[in-house]
């Protein structure tokens, strides 16, 4: 099984080259790492250029850019990787041992933030998705294209995508969570505040799982601004 790494970005010029730096290891492995521009102004494309095997364009939105990466990719695993989370050293071999020794056809990663301030925070993010089987685009899922492809890939909304294609993979097998963590920035929790960012996060949710559009969702997250 060979694997890929999907990044989609947004003006992200001050995380790109750091986030395609820790890939380089898994890179000279094999994995194949494809970053997804989704309109840029920031010079993100050309910071990214020579840490990848392809930087291409598409229309902004998280899900339609990695969609997009999955279409064009040569793996059969893929992995998809914010430009603010940092996998942990072998996360390729991780995921594909993990994969085929438990029978699995898609996954996770248990994740912390960079800031130690939010370790109870990550904890019960980590639990939840345990005992729910949803993970979030925070923890870096993984997934068979078999499975993706049967999944439907990312549905076109803008936001919540992650849970949704969780729910539906779901219907496949429980997820493979791994122990082993990413490390995500906790620069949108520094920024907001982090009881208002936990709250906002709950309705969110729950409006979510109570059927409410995804685009209005997004604007009261503040995704328009930010991707």
């Amino acid at each position: 099984m060979s694997a890929l790494s999907i990044l989609p970005v947004f003006n992200e010029a001050m995380e790109i080259e750091a986030a395609l730096r820790t890939l380089a290891p898994s890179r000279r492995r094999g994995t194949e790492v494809i970053v997804v521009d989704g309109g840029s102004s920031d010079g993100t494309v050309e910071l990214a250029r020579p840490f990848a095997d392809r930087v291409i364009a598409a229309s902004r939105g998280r899900s339609l850019q990695m969609n997009l990466g999955a279409a064009i990719a040569g793996g059969n695993m893929l992995l998809f990787l914010h430009a603010d989370t940092r996998l942990p050293e072998d996360a390729d071999r991780l995921v594909l041992d993990g994969l085929a020794k438990l029978r699995r056809v898609w996954g996770r990663f248990d994740m912390r933030f960079d800031d130690g301030r939010l370790a109870l925070i990550a904890f019960m993010m980590n639990l939840r998705s345990r005992l729910t089987g949803i993970a979030t685009g925070d923890q870096a899922m993984f997934v068979t294209r078999a499975a993706f492809d049967a999944a439907g890939g990312f549905p076109p909304i803008a936001l919540m995508e992650d849970v949704a294609l969780s729910g539906r993979l779901k219907r496949l097998g429980r997820p493979l969570c791994l122990a082993a963590r990413v490390t995500t920035s906790a620069r949108r929790w520094r920024t907001r505040g982090t009881l208002r960012t936990v709250l906002l996060m709950w309705r969110l949710r729950l409006r979510f799982f109570l059927g409410a559009d995804p685009a209005k969702l997004a604007r009261a997250y503040g995704y328009a601004a930010e991707h």
